[in-house]
């Protein structure tokens, strides 16, 4: 069963703009460092290593959805790759913040590049 994170001043309770996953974001990575099971670099790999799991986890449900696996069948539903997809986004958003204390800057700089290079080539 999962811990709820009922913090004074948790996002999910506060005047925070809604749909901004930051704070939270900002919450699980507090708790994951207020409860180290490794430190230093360790830590760092460990919290990369994870964004692969979530990724693998996002493929066995597609391959579950589709009933691509003769011996299992169908074995998942479209809301269970979605819901994988997000953990997949928490995951890198913690890693992300793991790497940079302004991850949202760091973000949002990376996302504006992203699309001025795709978006552009669509405009000429």
């Amino acid at each position: 069963m999962s811990e709820r994170i009922d913090a004074p001043g948790d996002p999910r309770q506060s005047g925070d703009a809604p749909g901004d996953p930051w704070p939270t974001v900002e919450l699980l990575y507090s708790w994951l460092e207020s409860n180290p099971v490794h430190d230093g670099r360790e830590l760092l790999l460990l919290r990369l290593l994870k964004l692969q799991e979530e990724v693998g986890e996002v493929a066995e449900a597609v391959i579950g959805v589709t009933g691509s696996n003769p011996r299992k069948g169908t074995t998942h539903t479209w809301d269970d790759v979605r819901a994988e997809l997000c953990d997949v986004i928490i995951t890198a958003m913690v890693a992300l913040r793991t790497l940079a204390p302004d991850a949202r800057t760091v973000l949002a700089a990376h996302l504006a590049g992203v699309a001025e290079r795709s978006l552009d080539t669509r405009r000429g």
